[in-house]
């Protein structure tokens, strides 16, 4: 059977991102979660404290934003300011803004993760975390492997090698 117009037998069929499908799932489990999670901490508690649980750690969240928030918007000027590439900066600011919106979002689960992104003690973790997935998704496009950084297979099937100074380098003249 001859290949469609315009297709090669080879061409790979555009997919749907990956993630749209975690966020898919992602809204349709967590909300059941959380209020599972809410009416067992109403049964442990009783309803009205689980209540002012939930408003309290509302409280505390919009003040640990608003200083956090703050904290990392006058890094980011400083770092542009005095010329610094402003990676950490940038990515503290994008770590407190989610952290953020998920505090705002009720319930206790998605509470523990915002705390989590936003806390100074515990975002240093969430940004080596953050950095290693957009390095991933960087450095999977540059070597041709779907996610994989140096030494992964590529699309053309051979596997890149590399010495103890990096990738052999072959001199050539581009005709």
């Amino acid at each position: 059977m001859a290949p469609a117009l315009g297709r090669t037998p080879y061409a790979r069929r555009r997919r749907r991102p990956r993630w749209l499908a975690v966020i898919a799932l992602m809204l349709l489990v967590v909300p059941i979660l959380e209020i599972a999670t809410i009416i067992a901490v109403g049964k442990v508690i009783g309803g009205w404290q689980t209540l002012v649980l939930l408003l309290a750690e509302s409280a505390l969240g919009a003040w640990l934003v608003r200083r956090e928030g703050g904290r990392a918007w006058a890094a980011l000027r400083t770092a542009l300011r005095t010329g610094q590439m402003p990676s950490r900066q940038l990515a503290d600011a994008a770590l407190v803004l989610v952290g953020g919106t998920l505090l705002l979002t009720p319930g206790f689960l998605t509470d523990v993760v915002g705390f989590f992104f936003i806390l100074p003690v515990t975002r240093p973790m969430a940004r080596r975390a953050l950095e290693a997935v957009v390095a991933r998704r960087l450095l999977g496009g540059v070597f041709g492997g779907r996610g994989r950084g140096p030494g992964g297979t590529g699309t053309s099937g051979h596997t890149e090698t590399s010495g103890p100074e990096g990738p052999d380098v072959i001199e050539g003249e581009v005709l």
